[in-house]
């Protein structure tokens, strides 16, 4: 079996880690796989191609702000990727992300339309079954075909025009004869929020991410060395938030910093940041790393992972903490929560009780899970029972199948 998976990203950020464990898993079992990526550095490793042209990547981002259409543009980076399908030939496309500015999306689908060949695709977020955003809040517009965006100047950022409307036409569209074996979600929350949409005929089923648990992500020894190097007081409990952009809104870091205050005598580390520099006497902002031992290390150290992020799927950080040892607090809003049972996490109620009260909720869930006392070895047994990659290959892997 040929397959060839196409995201946005390739080995680094939860897609591409995700991408890059089910082509070494397939390639291993005997068949061909292949990843064409369009962001990032280049891997020179066999069947793997970035066909992103960086400088394209950087107009069609600036094109979409203009003119509110994304997705639409890339056409050097958009042939280089057919011309690459075309020469690997596979049985089945694996889709994953296509937003990020570096694929025209209809010319895509409609080559894999005219070509007939059959695809499974992956959501990670809402952004196929609404106009324009991966994550769309408390709106729910796209059920009605989206219009007066209330999240226009939020990624996928426009800065004049409103074109959601048109933008969930051509969604449709472009979608409609396409030969779409599964859609596949990480969570049962998007899974439920897919199946009330347009797609809502389409097969749709869960699998949930998983993780290379015993040969990267799991409890480190050597991690004393970052306290010195971050003159962390050791005898201080430490709190950890991992990701990508750490303090756009709908990643939370603005919460994680207002929970910092109201414990003094804990240290918080932020991985993810765009500088690393002390903020205050118990935090530390990190910038984003791609050194995957480097964040093992500090999933191991923490005793404590929080994450605050609105609207996330099914977030890989979460079960990365959980495989080195690590138990969890964060807000319940998306499927962060179904990463985790209790005892080993603990998701606060996004409710409208106002914002200083979710604060203090959270602020109790800390002081609750740091009193427990876990075991590290318990939680990470827990985790790789569900989460270590080759379940997640093994489920799609009889979605190839058939």
């Amino acid at each position: 079996m040929k397959v060839l998976f196409i995201n946005n990203t390739c080995k680094y950020s939860s897609t591409g880690k995700i991408c890059y464990e089910l082509y070494k898993h397939l390639n291993a079992d005997g068949h061909q796989a292949y990843i064409a990526y369009g962001r990032g550095d280049e891997i020179n490793e066999p069947g793997i191609y970035k066909f992103g042209i960086d400088s394209e990547t950087k107009i069609h981002a600036l094109k979409a702000r203009i003119t509110g259409k994304n997705a639409c543009y890339s056409p050097r980076s958009t042939k280089r990727l057919l011309d690459f399908i075309e020469e690997v030939k596979p049985d089945l496309v694996h889709l994953h992300e296509l937003h990020a500015y570096f694929v025209n999306r209809g010319e895509l689908l409609d080559y894999l339309k005219k070509k007939e060949i059959p695809v499974v695709w992956t959501f990670h977020c809402s952004y196929m079954f609404t106009g324009k955003c991966g994550v769309t809040f408390d709106c729910e517009r796209y059920k009605e075909g989206c219009g007066h965006c209330p999240y226009m100047h939020r990624y996928i950022n426009s800065w004049f025009f409103d074109r959601t409307v048109e933008l969930l036409k051509e969604k449709k569209q472009e979608l409609d004869g396409l030969q779409i074996k599964k859609i596949v979600t990480p969570s049962s929350w998007l899974a439920n929020k897919t199946a009330d949409t347009f797609l809502g005929n389409r097969p749709i089923g869960v699998v949930n991410n998983g993780i290379d648990a015993k040969g990267l992500f799991y409890p480190r020894k050597d991690v004393k060395s970052l306290l010195e190097a971050y003159d962390i007081e050791p005898e201080k409990k430490i709190i950890l938030s991992v990701a990508e952009d750490i303090m756009y809104v709908q990643k939370g870091g603005q919460t994680i910093l207002d929970v910092s205050k109201t414990l003094p005598e804990v240290q918080f580390v932020l991985i993810g940041a765009k500088e690393t520099k002390k903020i205050s006497d118990n935090v530390q902002m990190i910038k984003r790393t791609k050194d995957q031992e480097e964040l093992a290390r500090w999933y191991t150290l923490a005793d404590l992972f929080l994450i605050c992020s609105r609207g996330e799927n099914f977030p890989t950080t979460c079960i990365e903490a959980l495989c080195c040892g690590t138990p969890i607090v964060g807000i319940d809003d998306g499927g962060a929560k179904e990463t985790a049972d209790e005892p080993f996490g603990i998701f606060v109620k996004a409710d409208s009780v106002g914002y200083d009260a979710l604060i203090e909720d959270i602020k109790d869930a800390i002081q609750t899970q740091l009193s427990r006392g876990h075991s590290s070895e318990r939680i990470r047994e827990y985790a790789v029972n569900r989460y270590d990659n080759v379940a997640m290959y093994k489920s799609y892997l009889e979605i190839y199948k058939s």
